[in-house]
Formats: C-alpha cells, sequence, structure tokens
C-alpha cells in the first residue's frame, strides 16, 4: 500500500503512528522526491497547505471535514518537539 492509500484508509491511532512512522521512512530513503525535506521547509509547507486546504477539497470536489480537532493536532506537533 503506497502513502496515499494509507492515508486515505487510516481510522484509527495505531494507524496514524504507522503512517508517520512511513513517512519519515520515505523521507529517509528517497530525500529527493520530497519538495519539502527539512523540518522548517515542511512545517512552513503544512501551514501554507492547511491554509490554503479548503481550495484543495473544491478543487477535487469533496466535501471540507468536519470536525478537525486542530487542538489535538496542535498539541502533537508541540509534544514532539520534547518527547524522547
Amino acid at each position: 500500500m503506497d502513502l496515499l492509500e494509507q492515508q486515505l484508509t487510516l481510522r484509527t491511532r495505531e494507524e496514524f503512528a504507522a503512517f508517520v512512522d512511513r513517512l519519515r521512512e520515505d523521507l529517509l530513503n528517497r530525500p529527493g522526491d520530497w519538495e519539502n525535506p527539512t523540518l522548517d521547509r515542511f512545517l512552513d509547507a503544512m501551514a501554507s497547505w492547511v491554509a490554503a486546504s479548503h481550495g484543495y477539497f473544491r478543487n477535487i470536489g469533496e466535501p471540507y471535514p468536519e470536525g478537525i480537532n486542530w487542538s489535538f493536532f496542535a498539541g502533537v506537533l508541540l509534544a514532539a518537539r520534547i518527547y524522547e
């Protein structure tokens, strides 16, 4: 299963953690395929994509996801700064 297929089918915390591991492995194994291979560029691209995400879903003809827990995702990012 490729990363896009995995992203579209994940439903659990464990599946999300496995997806993040695979994303990291993809960066390590294929850094040339990444437009944003540094943390600085990755976080910049993440912020830009989130800001423009309504347009992305409109362009693909899908409704914008409801009930996103943005506070949780912010907590994940903050925790990763210090978690060992």
